[in-house]
């Protein structure tokens, strides 16, 4: 047999995926160089003499090992968990546009919240300015807040400064202090909520966002792990809220869900006042997010 007739008969090779593997390679280098340690609060010391940050910089910081953070580097044919992505997705400070480039280059899905739901057409948006001055947002099942008003935005928290990734009513309620502390029932409130999380994982078991949640709040918050082993199932409904806003003082709302669709996914979140005080609280908190200008859409 000739050495031609061997290399016919050799199977052909995926030429596809390597060259995504050499582009992923390429992409994670050129975001690696561009970013300064002290980006990132790292010092920069006196001997550097790469060009952005090193590749066991990036290792530590995402926390995977460095050979193995160096063989994504070199183009290796090697699996990439969603996890890891996402955690060099945040060491590298990748903006949405190039976090999808990168999910996109290794083949795999970005579980973090949705950046474009087709639920939130222009009237569901306009629908939530014309709420104001009361509180209203825009969640799908998993807690994502897609889109939000002017008030909503300045009601637990100042919502504009959470990185869209983490704007998330569960990790907000278990990890961010300001939003903690805005909820006056606060161990009531993780409780029902880690309840209606069970419940609605149910359905949801395999998918790679949900369990990156899960292992997220396991992970970050002792309060998440206490409620979370009550094993407790309760089922989404109305409820008169309390919340003490850092602008204008103790709020009581009663809260409803109106489903965008025949399956409980998306949903447009509401708070309407419970009493002559509140609305006008509402109504100042209001005034005070309009001198800040448009909300996020999430």
């Amino acid at each position: 047999m000739t050495g031609q007739e061997t290399a016919a008969q050799s199977p052909p090779r995926d030429t596809g995926s390597e060259i995504r593997r050499h582009e992923l390679a390429a992409f994670l280098r050129s975001r690696r160089e561009r970013i300064a340690p002290e980006q990132v609060g790292l010092p920069r010391g006196r001997r550097r003499r790469t060009p952005g940050l090193r590749r066991e910089e990036v290792a530590q910081l995402s926390a995977v090992g460095v050979t193995w953070y160096t063989w994504l580097e070199q183009a290796r044919d090697i699996q990439v968990s969603v996890q890891v992505l996402d955690a060099l997705a945040r060491a590298l400070l990748l903006d949405p546009t190039e976090r999808g480039h990168l999910f996109q280059l290794a083949g795999a899905v970005d579980p973090t919240p949705a950046t474009v739901c087709p639920a939130i057409t222009p009237a569901v948006r306009a629908l939530l300015e014309q709420i104001e001055p009361y509180p209203a947002c825009v969640q799908n099942s998993r807690y994502d807040i897609l889109a939000h008003n002017r008030t909503y935005g300045l009601l637990l928290c100042d919502l504009d400064e959470v990185p869209p990734e983490d704007r998330n009513c569960m990790i907000l309620c278990f990890t961010h202090e300001d939003w903690r502390s805005s909820i006056v029932h606060l161990e009531e409130t993780q409780r029902l909520m880690a309840a209606r999380f069970r419940a609605t994982m149910a359905g949801h078991l395999a998918e790679p966002a949900w369990k990156m949640l899960l292992k997220r709040l396991r992970t970050q918050s002792p309060d998440f792990r206490e409620a979370w082993e009550r094993y407790e199932v309760v089922a989404h409904r109305g409820k008169r809220k309390e919340f003490l806003n850092r602008h204008v003082g103790r709020i009581r709302v009663d809260h409803t869900d109106l489903w965008l669709g025949p399956e409980p996914g998306p949903r447009m979140v509401t708070y309407a006042p419970a009493d002559e005080a509140s609305r006008e609280r509402l109504e100042k908190l209001h005034a005070i997010a309009l001198e800040r200008g448009p909300a996020s859409s999430g």
